[in-house]
């Protein structure tokens, strides 16, 4: 008999149909049964030794919540039995309102090695306050910018299994990797068994797992989900290919990204009409073909995509890879790939004259704390010669280093994304809001740009929620606090005239935070009128946990 071994994930909903995420460990049929008579049936597709289903659910009202159950082979494998939270259930949204939970770095479990205090977990506390209400005002969607597994830093658990399988995992070593430490992959996940094993022990918490069987998720990758700094220039690219285990570690990071992840960002249409996910079903066993998919990523950036958007009403989301569609060659250095820039101009665009908000998701911020962002398009400029060979050596260290590899370490891009962001929010019919949704930074924070002629229409803000679940140490505290004061920015200025790069064509403030701990952001959009609220996890005395509002404004009205 088959059982569930991961899931159910509610992935896409819509007003009439839905798709549901499981993983059976047999080949089976899983099913979905609503009790209105909606429902939907898929049989099982095989990666690696493992068995999953995406199951697509028609028949839907909108405008109702159905609990459901799942199935395979007829057997009834959700809700389990005794279960302490209520039924899982799909609720189409409302097309008068949307609210967008978002955030990013969720450790399911503190890594062996750190010290610092991490604090209850966002999801976890937000799951148990929605089960403890279940009528009560809950996300139509939850946004995770990144970081949903850690494949560089693993738990104790995790590092027993890894040292079981192997025999001997190797010595403990830092999360960064360095180019001239050819150490070995050590206690770090190495192949697609043990990122299968990541997301069981991140999905299989009782509250998360309840918490993503209710709720919609939309998702994409940042570098811990392969590993920390991923991409941050062709210097680090072609040492980490040296290694032995880097081919391994990023095409089973991929692929297990487009099983776990992906293909569930997809609606069901666009499922019926994906070649590769079409080529996976069709044969006994999809892991070469996925496996090639993953290689072409890899070899020829840009020709793989992994953005993609969503339309909720009349709100665009705009979900943006950042990590694999960069060009690291310091002559065309671009956060996106001339296609992948494309086509996010095409959907940006495209919320013009038919969206009241316009939300882009970016793994990455693109508006930073001055000097920081001063700091990563200086060691950009020295990068690139600007101050000679020498200069440009440090500024490789500096980047590799100091993790300056966001929008503002890809000066073009930051200000290409810019200019787009302008021409999307001005004229008639623009939005009446654009947010770039991000994550990464480790504190959470509202900012919002000016630019020094007639700026856009739309309001125009940098959303950044992070962590969900990980340690802020005082270092990155202190370290942020310092960016955005004015020594900070005075500072940065002096770095930005040093390096002789180009100066960005729009300002920015800070209007909110920072914020340290765990957090989530929450957008509640009803017509052309947005409001923010920031929870904190804290807490509460009794050995649990609650969200505790930190911020709360309008944004936008109507």
């Amino acid at each position: 008999m088959a059982r569930l071994c991961l899931g159910p994930l509610l992935r896409y909903v819509d007003g009439s149909s839905a798709t549901v995420w499981v993983e059976a460990s047999r080949p089976c049929t899983a099913e979905v049964r609503c009790p209105s008579g909606a429902h939907g049936t898929a049989r099982t597709f095989h990666i690696a030794g493992h068995h999953y289903a995406i199951v697509p659910v028609t028949g839907l009202v909108p405008g109702t919540t159905e609990p459901y159950e799942v199935l395979l082979d007829g057997t009834p494998v959700w809700p389990p039995p005794e279960s302490p939270f209520p039924p899982s259930s799909i609720r189409t949204p409302d097309p008068e309102v949307l609210r967008v939970t978002f955030g990013s770095c969720r450790w399911a479990a503190p890594p062996v090695g750190r010290k610092d205090p991490v604090g209850p977990d966002a999801l976890d506390t937000l799951a148990a306050r929605l089960a403890a209400a279940p009528d009560a005002e809950r996300p139509d969607v939850l946004l995770l910018l990144g970081d949903q597994v850690y494949a560089d830093e693993t738990s104790s658990a995790m590092r027993e299994r890894i040292t079981a399988r192997r025999g001997f995992a190797g010595p403990s070593r830092r999360s960064r990797f360095r180019p001239d430490r050819a150490d070995p992959i050590g206690s770090q996940v190495a192949d697609y068994e043990e990122y299968s094993w990541l997301y069981h022990e991140s999905w299989r918490d009782p509250e998360i797992r309840w918490l993503l069987s209710t709720v919609p998720s939309c998702m994409i990758f940042d570098d811990h989900d392969i590993i920390d700094d991923w991409n941050t220039s062709a210097s680090w690219l072609a040492g980490v290919r040296a290694t032995a285990w880097w081919r391994e570690r990023l095409l089973s990071g991929l692929m297990s990204y487009w099983v776990h992840q992906h293909v569930g960002n997809l609606s069901p249409a666009e499922l019926a009409a994906d070649p590769l996910y079409a080529a996976v079903r069709e044969t006994p066993d999809g892991t070469d073909v996925l496996r090639a998919y993953a290689a072409q990523a890899d070899t020829h950036p840009g020709t793989v995509r992994w953005s993609y958007h969503r339309d909720f009403g009349r709100v665009r989301v705009v979900m943006v890879d950042t990590r694999a569609a960069r060009v690291l060659d310091e002559d065309g250095r671009a956060m996106l790939a001339p296609a992948e820039a494309q086509w996010l101009r095409e959907q940006a665009l495209g919320a013009r004259n038919g969206c009241d908000h316009l939300l882009i998701g970016s793994s990455l911020p693109w508006l930073l704390p001055h000097l920081v962002h001063d700091a990563e398009a200086w060691s950009a400029a020295l990068c690139r010669g600007r101050r000679g060979a020498r200069w440009a050596r440090f500024g490789e260290r500096l980047r590799q280093g100091a993790d300056l590899e966001h929008w503002a370490a890809f000066p073009e891009s930051f200000q290409a994304l810019a200019d787009l962001i302008a021409e999307a929010g001005a004229g008639p019919g623009a939005p009446a809001s654009v947010s770039v949704l991000s994550g990464d930074v480790h504190h959470a924070y509202i900012a919002e740009p000016m630019w020094p002629d007639a700026g856009p229409d739309a309001r125009v803000l940098q959303l950044t929620c992070s962590p969900v679940h990980n340690s802020v140490p005082w270092s990155i505290r202190l370290g942020f606090r310092f960016g955005w004061s004015g020594l900070g920015r005075f500072l940065g200025r002096r770095l930005a005239r040093h390096g002789r790069g180009p100066r960005p064509r729009l300002d920015w403030r800070r209007r909110g935070g920072p914020w340290f701990g765990n957090h989530l952001m929450t957008l509640t959009l009803h017509g052309r009128s947005a409001s923010l609220r920031v929870d904190r996890a804290r807490p509460d005395g009794t050995g649990k946990a609650r969200l505790t509002t930190v911020e709360e404004s309008p944004l936008t009205t109507s």
